[in-house]
């Protein structure tokens, strides 16, 4: 049995139990505790088999991202909000694209963006599809040695499927003869068959999923190579007989008078010291023939276009030089409102604080994502053919960037007027955006040190660590909880407070509404009361230990601890939440 039928094995077991514990642990929803320890037992299984098929991977990158996965499963134990449990998935499943790099003979930490897209497509593909061929092609079933209980596997089964029918037929002739019996057996085998159906589907899932990533992690890309790489065999090199043989018919051909006549040995050593004197220095054997260089995906680079899709000195000029001439016209025009305040905001006229803050907070939010991907591929394209390209494109790339600061300045500008003592409260639709406007900032910080220093190389692995320590970041702030506190202050300074809303937000916030729902107007409190006391009544029947999580267990204890101050019998009946759910 060969190795690689060992691994497919292992791997085949690990997936097995990996997939009862998906439907045991995951089916149970809303997710919390599940989510945990699944994700640390797939990646224990991980670290096992990598330990025992593939210890060259154990890195101390691929521990670090193996630490990251836990690290983001175990906010799913901590925080109740779904756009936290959204951004988790996307780490966890972005750690484990980036982890089958290796396999794809690519260094994670010098690897590109390109790279990282590539090993996530990549993961889901192993994961959809090879699980068919580890059972197919790598694991070679006629070399497993029939031993033990494998040795009576195949008659088992056989007999259980012969057996299944004829026990199914005799089995219906006994339910119908008696109705004792047929009452014990209803009462045994009193299950669903959509409760079957989906235990034997989730397990099938997970098992599927499983086996399929962890064949794509230790199986490297390709076919191992045997022999010469070029698939043909290199050519002997002549035996001294062989070259003594050559000289001896060189010779011959020098005597034209009798080319059959052997000539004298002493003809035949003078020859051989003059054409290879005996002190004479080996001769410098030929110039080996360039091999031609072949192409591989991991190196891909702007050589394989055409050369009029890449950009020269003009190209890059023109290209950056038109964009920053635009970002440098409408940072002129937002220079004064920037340093100016809000006085000259408000004081300008026929201009609106609102259309202002609402037209455009979203739309250079998406100026400042389009400008990160389109340095990257103008920094690809650039021809290596001169050095004052790259020049060109360092300083016209560098003017980009403070540009686009400005730009995002004037952004974050307009979120404190939509959100601040003149504006209309805090969202999560404000306030994700608002974060990704500062892992941007982060970024292109990032970029100007690596890619604008000519180690465009280390820009992936930074960007990537730097977006998980500001999702990382953010758990810590609770942004449901903020966005809460922060609409409350402005409430107390007088602004309105949309109850509907922030009784919406998940279990995260119900502390910051419990401490402050006395300080709310009555038609404020019936909506906020009528929201937590259905939520106190959902949540008795979510006491399933697979769906723990610290957010939603506070939040239970508080809303106990106030159940009799949560009455709304004199609230109207269009401020309770049962009108809210029919109204949205």
């Amino acid at each position: 049995m060969t190795d690689r039928t060992k691994t497919g094995l292992e791997i085949l077991q690990v997936s097995f139990l990996l997939g009862i514990l998906g439907n045991v642990l995951l089916r149970q929803i809303p997710w919390g505790l599940n989510v945990f320890l699944f994700v640390t037992a797939f990646v224990a299984a991980m670290v096992m088999l990598v330990l025992r098929r593939k210890p060259e991977f154990f890195t101390r990158q691929n521990v670090a991202l193996f630490v990251a996965m836990l690290f983001f499963s175990a906010m799913f134990v901590w925080r109740d909000s779904i756009e936290l449990r959204i951004y988790d998935t996307f780490a966890i499943l972005i750690a484990m694209g980036v982890l089958m790099l290796p396999a794809m003979k690519v260094q994670a930490t010098v690897a590109g963006v390109f790279h990282y897209a590539a090993g996530l497509i990549w993961s889901g593909i192993n994961s959809a599809f090879s699980p068919a061929v580890l059972l197919s092609v790598d694991i070679k079933w006629a070399s497993i040695p029939r031993t033990g209980w494998s040795k009576h596997l195949l008659a088992t089964i056989r007999g259980l499927l012969i057996a299944l029918p004829i026990v199914l037929v005799f089995g219906a002739l006994f339910v119908a003869a008696d109705a004792v019996y047929q009452g014990m057996v209803e009462r045994i085998f009193n299950v669903p068959a959509e409760t079957v159906f989906t235990h034997v589907l989730l397990t099938a899932i997970f098992f599927w999923l499983s086996a399929g990533y962890f064949r794509g992690l230790l199986f490297e890309l390709g076919v191992p190579k045997t022999g010469v790489a070029d698939g043909t065999q290199a050519k002997e090199k002549p035996t001294t007989d062989e070259q003594n043989l050559s000289i001896f018919e060189q010779v011959r051909a020098e005597n034209p008078v009798n080319p059959d006549a052997l000539p004298d040995n002493a003809t035949i050593l003078d020859h051989i010291n003059k054409s290879d004197p005996p002190n004479a220095e080996p001769a410098a054997p030929p110039p080996a023939p360039e091999e031609k260089k072949k192409w591989q995906w991991q190196n891909f680079d702007n050589s394989v276009i055409p050369q009029a899709f890449t950009l020269g000195v003009v190209e890059t000029s023109i290209v950056l030089g038109l964009i920053n001439l635009l970002f440098l016209s409408f940072v002129i025009v937002q220079v004064p409102y920037l340093f100016g305040g809000m006085d000259l905001v408000q004081n300008t006229p026929d201009f609106k604080l609102a259309e202002y803050a609402r037209r455009g907070f979203g739309e250079l939010v998406a100026v400042t994502a389009l400008v990160l991907p389109i340095l990257l591929l103008s920094h690809w394209l650039l021809r290596k053919d001169s050095p004052v390209n790259e020049k060109i494109y360092r300083v016209l790339a560098s003017v980009q960037i403070v540009l686009l600061f400005v730009i995002m300045a004037s952004a974050v500008q307009r979120l404190v007027l939509l959100t601040g003592n003149l504006g209309y409260g805090l969202t999560t639709v404000r306030f994700y955006p608002m974060v990704v406007m500062i892992w941007f900032a982060i970024v292109f910080i990032w970029f100007g040190l690596t890619v604008l220093r000519g180690a465009r190389h280390y820009f992936a692995w930074g960007a990537l660590w730097s977006a998980f320590l500001v999702l990382s970041a953010i758990h810590v702030v609770n942004p449901d909880e903020f966005i809460v506190r922060t609409n409350i202050r402005l409430m107390n300074e007088g602004r309105v407070f949309d109850s509907r809303y922030n009784s919406a937000l998940s279990d995260d916030a119900i502390p910051a509404l419990l401490e402050s729902v006395d300080s709310m107007s009555y038609e404020d409190q019936c909506v906020v009361k009528s929201r937590l006391n259905d939520r106190l009544i959902h949540s008795r029947a979510e006491n399933d230990l697979r769906s723990w999580n610290w957010s939603r267990s506070r939040a239970l204890t508080g809303l106990k601890n106030v159940n009799a101050e949560l009455d709304t019998a004199g609230c109207p009946g269009h401020l309770r939440w049962t009108s809210y759910n029919e109204e949205f």
